[in-house]
C-alpha cells in the first residue's frame, strides 16, 4: 500500500493547505476542482479493491458488514458501495473509466450502478456506452435522470418489471437525527397511494391553521402524519416500548446530566423527563456497580427468574452489540456469544443481543465472537482486524456506592 500512500502524502497535503489562504477565487474554484477529480480517481480504487474482496468471498452476503466495520460506515451504505463496485468492474467499464478520468464522483457513479441493477449484463453495457459522453461533469440528479432514460430505452418492456420491481421492494425505515429528532419514511411505496396519502395529510393540516394555530403547515403535517400512524388520537391509546437510561438526579431535577435513548443516542435532560413523566410512562429501577456505571440487576428483591433473563440482557445491552449498529435491543434477537453447540451457557454473562443481520452474520466463515467477563464483546473479522464493544456505562463511575441508582 506504500504507492496509495505517497499519492496521499500528508506531507505534500499539507504543503498545498499551507498556501491556500494565499489563492483568489480563481484558484480556489481551480484547486476545488482537482481535488474533486483526485478524490473521484481514488473511489474508482475503492471500488477495484472491493469488488475483488467482493470476489474473494465469492459474493457472500457478509461483505458488506465486513466493508461497514473496516470503512467505518452504516451497513446500507457499505452494502450498495459493494453492490456499485461489483457492477463497476464487470458491467459498467466506461463509468468506472470517467471515475478515472476524474470526470464522475463515485456518488454518481452509484446512481448508474442502481439505475442499471436490473438490466441484463448486455443491455447495462450498452446503457454504459451510451452514457459515457453525457455524464462527465454532471451532479448526480442529472447522471440518475440520465442512466434511468437511457435504461428505460435499452428495455422498454423490462421497465415495466423494474417498476413493480420497485413496488414490491417497499419498506418503512426510521433515520435518528440531530438530539431529540427522528425522521420516518416509506420508501418506493405505490406512488398512487404516496400521492393520496400526502393530500389527506395535506388538507387535516390545513384544516387546523385556525387563527389561534402558531405551528408551521410544516410542524402540522408532521403532526398529523404521526397522529395518523398512532392511532389518530395522538398516540394517547396506543403504547410502545423504549428504554430511556436517566440518573435519578436527573428525573428528580437535581441535575441536567443528558440521558440515552436506545437506538438514538444521549438526548437532554428536559426533554428526558417530559418524556418520562408521560401518562404511559413506566419507570423501572435498574441497579448499578458504583465503580463502573455497569448495569447489574433490575431491582427484584430475588435473584433474576430464568424468565427474565432475556429483559435483563435487553436493558443491559440497550441496542445491537456489533458495533456501528444501533437497532434498539427490543428488536434484537438475544444469541449465545460462544455458540450453545460450543459450550455456550444461557447466563447473562454469555447472552448478547444481536439484530437479526448481525445474527446471521455470526455464523458466517472466519468471524470470531468472545464475550469476556467484564462484558466486552470482541468481534474478529475474516481478514483478523478486532473490533470491541460494551454497553456504555449508566453513570460516570463512582467512588462509594451510597448514591440512588439510575431509573
Amino acid at each position: 500500500m506504500a504507492l496509495l500512500e505517497g499519492i496521499t502524502d500528508p506531507e505534500v497535503l499539507a504543503a498545498v493547505n499551507s498556501v491556500v489562504d494565499s489563492l483568489d477565487d480563481k484558484d480556489c474554484v481551480a484547486l476545488a476542482q482537482a481535488a474533486s477529480a483526485g478524490i473521484a480517481r481514488l473511489e474508482a480504487v475503492r471500488f477495484r479493491a472491493l469488488a475483488q474482496l467482493n470476489r474473494h468471498r465469492e459474493g457472500a452476503r457478509s461483505v458488506a458488514q465486513e466493508v461497514a466495520l473496516e470503512l467505518s460506515l452504516v451497513d446500507n451504505h457499505a452494502g450498495a458501495l459493494v453492490a456499485a463496485a461489483d457492477a463497476l468492474t464487470t458491467r459498467l467499464p466506461r463509468t468506472l473509466t470517467l471515475m478515472d478520468e476524474g470526470k464522475l464522483a463515485g456518488f454518481s457513479a452509484m446512481k448508474v450502478a442502481t439505475a442499471t441493477a436490473w438490466l441484463s449484463d448486455e443491455d447495462a453495457r450498452a446503457v454504459d456506452a451510451v452514457l459515457e459522453n453525457r455524464i462527465g461533469d454532471k451532479n448526480p440528479d442529472q447522471v440518475r435522470k440520465a442512466a434511468n432514460h437511457a435504461a428505460n430505452t435499452v428495455d422498454p418492456e423490462g421497465a415495466g418489471k423494474r417498476a413493480e420491481q420497485h413496488r414490491e421492494g417497499r419498506r418503512l425505515t426510521m433515520r435518528h437525527g440531530e438530539t431529540g429528532v427522528a425522521s420516518i419514511e416509506v420508501e418506493d411505496g405505490p406512488v398512487e397511494k404516496v400521492a393520496a396519502a400526502y393530500q389527506r395529510i395535506d388538507r387535516e393540516a390545513r384544516a387546523l391553521r385556525t387563527s389561534g394555530e402558531t405551528r408551521t403547515l410544516d410542524q402540522l403535517r408532521a403532526d398529523v402524519a404521526l397522529d395518523l400512524l398512532l392511532g389518530g388520537q395522538g398516540g394517547a391509546s396506543e403504547r410502545s416500548e423504549v428504554f430511556l437510561y436517566m440518573d435519578l438526579f436527573t428525573y428528580l431535577g437535581l441535575n441536567e446530566d443528558p440521558a440515552e435513548l436506545a437506538g438514538h443516542g444521549t438526548i437532554p435532560a428536559t426533554l428526558a423527563r417530559e418524556i418520562a413523566t408521560g401518562g404511559n410512562s413506566v419507570l423501572r429501577r435498574i441497579i448499578t456497580d458504583p465503580l463502573s456505571g455497569q448495569v447489574l440487576d433490575l431491582g427484584r428483591d430475588r435473584y433474576r427468574p430464568s424468565a427474565g433473563l432475556a429483559e435483563f440482557v435487553r436493558v443491559r445491552d440497550r441496542e445491537c452489540r456489533r458495533p456501528g449498529c444501533h437497532r434498539p435491543a427490543q428488536a434484537c434477537d438475544i444469541d449465545h456469544a460462544v455458540p450453545w453447540q460450543h459450550g455456550g451457557h444461557t447466563t447473562d454473562t454469555d447472552l448478547i443481543d444481536l439484530c437479526r443481520r448481525d445474527h446471521r452474520l455470526k455464523d458466517e466463515p472466519g468471524w470470531i465472537y468472545h464475550l469476556a467477563s467484564d462484558g466486552t464483546l470482541t468481534i474478529t473479522t475474516p481478514t483478523g482486524q478486532r473490533y470491541d464493544s460494551a454497553p456504555p456505562p449508566l453513570h460516570e463511575p463512582r467512588p462509594g456506592s451510597d448514591e440512588p441508582p439510575p431509573f
